[in-house]
């Protein structure tokens, strides 16, 4: 039975909303936890559009022992739900934020002096820590990785427990070799703090790709993100496992009309019809996070068959063509998922308009109502 989001606060008039199915998320999480490692599941931007705490809370329950987030105000929403488990914010810490992240026992991330010694101010006692270690993403890290054991021993000699020791990987579901270069780096700085009398309890480095791709990279814990929600990281990575997809994005047809060849319509008139056709308005546009670019490009499901947009996808509404169906108000749409024998997923619209299936997901916005199930 499909129930609402916690998030709901009156009734949903309008008729679109986004179906999560948490024994999907549950399924991905059983068959991406390796036997010899923890799972983190990482939660962050709702969820990738698919809702953080009930997320997390169905993560939990078929394994995972930690949580990943992007913000300390995504762990405060987690505490604040009553998720338990430890939540580790995959970045540092605002300036400013931290006595009240530590006060809800969110985990820090450190990698800068500077925000070492915000940590500090905040805080008294053996406050755990991770320490991330960049081997060749460059976006945040301790670069070089041969610096990473001295940063972790004065952060042990700060008075801070240093916990976790970790990397993130750039090419792990389409490169082998740069992959094993990372976590070659990785090791070697986790050995060399060891050596420095830092011994970190857990080691993690692999996202979803390496989850699914590099047993050798799973050490203490496995951080996998978009896999836990169905998605492959890449075309064909992880299809042995199964993973399910969990989000189902469903509509409604509002309006039905039959227009003769040669009519244009939609802003600016990018779409001609070429024959006599129905054409359907489903109440769903770019403000509800269905792109834009997939004007003339993309295509919905109605009665289990395929039906292309019909010119600019608009804020709030977006046109099909019915060709010779006669296509009834009320009727279902669906927009991501399956309907009949046929499937639209998050990656095809992705690679429609030269995205990922992470973007089209996680875009879809707040006025969408969530129901799980």
């Amino acid at each position: 039975m499909w129930r609402p989001s916690e998030r709901k606060v009156s009734e949903d008039f309008r008729p679109t909303w986004v179906e999560v199915d948490l024994e999907a998320i549950r399924h991905n999480a059983r068959v991406l936890k390796p036997e010899t490692a923890e799972l983190m599941a990482v939660v962050k931007a709702n969820g990738y559009g698919h809702g953080d705490v009930e997320v997390a809370r169905a993560a939990i329950e078929a394994g995972a022992t930690w949580c990943g987030v992007a913000l300390v105000e995504e762990g405060l929403r987690l505490r604040s739900a009553g998720i338990e488990a430890p939540i580790l914010v995959l970045s540092e810490l605002p300036a400013g934020s931290e006595a009240v992240a530590l006060a809800h026992r969110l985990t820090p991330t450190v990698y800068s002096d500077g925000g070492l010694e915000r940590l500090a101010s905040a805080t008294r006692g053996p406050v755990p820590v991770h320490v991330k270690v960049d081997t060749g993403m460059h976006r945040v890290g301790i670069w070089p990785p041969e610096d990473a054991p001295a940063f972790a021993r004065r952060a042990q000699e700060a008075g801070f427990e240093v916990e976790g020791l970790f990397t993130h990987f750039a090419r792990s579901e389409e490169d082998e070799a740069t992959t094993k270069e990372q976590l070659e780096r990785f090791l070697d700085a986790a050995d060399a703090a060891r050596a420095a009398g830092v011994r970190p309890r857990v080691l993690h480095a692999a996202n979803s790709g390496a989850t699914i791709l590099h047993p050798e990279s799973h050490l203490d814990l496995v951080r996998p993100g978009i896999a836990l929600y169905g998605i492959e990281p890449a075309p064909g990575i992880g299809a042995h496992l199964g993973l399910c997809p969990a989000l189902t994005w469903r509509s409604r047809v509002s309006a039905v009309k039959r227009l003769p060849a040669g009519e244009a319509v939609s802003y600016g008139h990018r779409y001609r019809l070429e024959r006599d056709a129905w054409l359907a308005t489903v109440p769903v546009g770019y403000a509800d996070g269905y792109p834009r670019q997939l004007t003339n490009l993309g295509s919905v499901l109605i009665g289990g068959r395929r039906h292309g947009i019909a010119g600019t996808v608009t804020m709030d509404q977006l046109l099909v063509d019915c060709a010779d169906e006669e296509i009834q108000v009320g009727e279902e749409v669906v927009l991501i998922g399956n309907q009949g024998d046929d499937t639209i997923g998050a990656d095809e619209l992705g690679r429609l308009i030269g995205t990922i299936g992470y973007e089209i997901v996680s875009r879809v916005g707040d006025r969408v109502p969530r129901r799980y199930g």
